[in-house]
């Protein structure tokens, strides 16, 4: 999926400047990386603000067009507004086509119907991750990961190891194989089954 956002080059900077540009309804943001020089830029903000709201803009290589030429970014920041829905700034990073990127990938639960932890045993899913990091070349960046729970029984749990990720993905594991969903009883019916059993 191709995301394309338009910017222009931001010419005056500092407080002042970002507060002036906020009430024309426009956002402050930087491009930065990719072996050139930062670019303070400028973009619409009910734009940025809808784009925002999609899953894939924030985990897939976008193409941001500047002042009519367009260059592949990442989504690297954004800061809102503490309890107002306005972007207040966001920070794109340039991606080169032959050095990897780190990047956090959606994970997508699939089949947790047909688990036989759920079907037969009643459990519930818990998703104790919801984004995998993974590094890549921008060519191979997925927009999500799918997660089969297919085969899962109740008491059990998916590992990171246990995920097939797309040819190139590798994933960044910090402190071992975690468990990214597992199968178990709801509270009320491990109380129930304990009373039963005493």
């Amino acid at each position: 999926m191709q995301i394309e956002i338009s910017a222009s080059a931001r010419k005056l900077q500092g407080t002042g400047a970002s507060r002036r540009l906020r009430i024309a309804g426009r956002v402050p943001g930087i491009v930065y990386g990719g072996g050139k020089e930062a670019q303070a830029i400028e973009l619409d903000h009910n734009t940025l603000y809808h784009l925002l709201a999609k899953e894939a803009f924030h985990s897939t290589i976008l193409n941001l067009v500047l002042d009519g030429e367009k260059e592949q970014v990442l989504l690297r920041d954004t800061q809102m507004h503490p309890f107002r829905p306005i972007v207040l700034h966001v920070d794109f990073q340039r991606v080169a086509k032959d050095h990897k990127v780190h990047m956090k990938v959606p994970l997508h639960f699939i089949n947790a119907d047909i688990a036989p932890g759920v079907k037969l045993s009643s459990g519930i899913v818990s998703h104790v991750m919801t984004e995998l990091e993974v590094s890549c070349l921008p060519g191979n960046l997925p927009e999500y990961i799918e997660v089969d729970l297919s085969n899962l029984a109740l008491g059990h749990s998916i590992h990171i190891s246990d995920l097939k990720l797309p040819e190139g993905v590798e994933a960044i594991v910090h402190g071992g194989d975690s468990v990214v969903a597992t199968i178990s009883l709801p509270r009320g019916a491990v109380s129930e089954e304990a009373a039963a059993e005493s």
